[in-house]
């Protein structure tokens, strides 16, 4: 399986498998769509301003869903220390207020930021904009930022860049999110809980795409010469 790290380039061949394995996933509609590493780094690449790559950066970071990511303020970022993370807040929370939460109420989720670069991104991006601690970073409408998503489509594409899926949204990102941490086998409970997701089913759908690659990589095969076992069949 495909293995990324900032580190090391992705090689060609891991790279054309992974595309492989991505073409049988998207004939069956219920599978994610996604992006693979290489792919997010091109589109990242033709978003303009250092606003709307953050914008995205995050999403692809983070696996945030877009209302997440368009209410987070630096006081739901944690850039110091060993362990840098940030703090989603569902929808329901962000209604609620500040307030403590109820006994039975989920309690806002948080997700590691596992990539050093991204993190100096971020605080080079709050020392630009410096936005109040408890003022949105990505002040925009959803819309704006769906607008952002096709304008960078629309740039590759006039430069000869054509992504492979039909159509690239920013859920797309966060599907792409829980794909790599799979293709990197992080544990499935584990990016249950990165996701924010309440039933393991719902994360149990993108290892329905790894299904489709295990039979593969044995080397199963159901072609076999007869003459070399017609004797096992022979009466005595």
């Amino acid at each position: 399986m495909l293995m990324t790290s900032s580190e090391r380039p992705v090689a060609v061949t891991q790279y054309e498998t992974a595309l492989t394995l991505r073409r049988m996933a998207m004939l069956q509609p219920y599978l994610p769509k996604y992006l693979l590493a290489p792919e997010v780094a091109v589109l990242l690449h033709y978003l303009p301003d250092e606003r709307q790559r953050m914008l995205y950066a995050t999403l692809w970071n983070t696996g945030a869903r877009i209302t997440e990511a368009l209410t987070l303020t630096p006081e739901d970022l944690q850039l110091e220390g060993s362990r840098p993370c940030v703090r989603l807040r569902t929808l329901k929370q962000r209604r609620r207020g500040r307030g403590r939460p109820s006994a039975d109420e989920k309690i806002a989720r948080i997700v590691p930021l596992l990539d050093v670069d991204y993190v100096e991104q971020l605080h080079r991006f709050l020392a630009t904009f410096r936005p109040g601690r408890r003022r949105p970073l990505f002040d925009i409408s959803r819309k704006t930022a769906w607008l952002w998503l096709q304008q960078a489509v629309d740039r590759a594409r006039e430069e000869g860049i054509e992504f492979t899926l039909p159509a690239i949204n920013p859920k797309t990102l966060r599907h792409s999110f829980a794909m790599h941490l799979f293709f990197n086998h992080v544990p499935p409970k584990v990016v249950q809980t990165y996701m924010g997701h309440e039933r393991y089913e719902s994360t149990e759908v993108y290892l329905k795409v790894f299904a489709l690659d295990v039979a593969p990589q044995l080397g199963v095969t159901f072609s076999l010469d007869h003459r070399e076992y017609t004797h096992l069949l022979m009466r005595e």
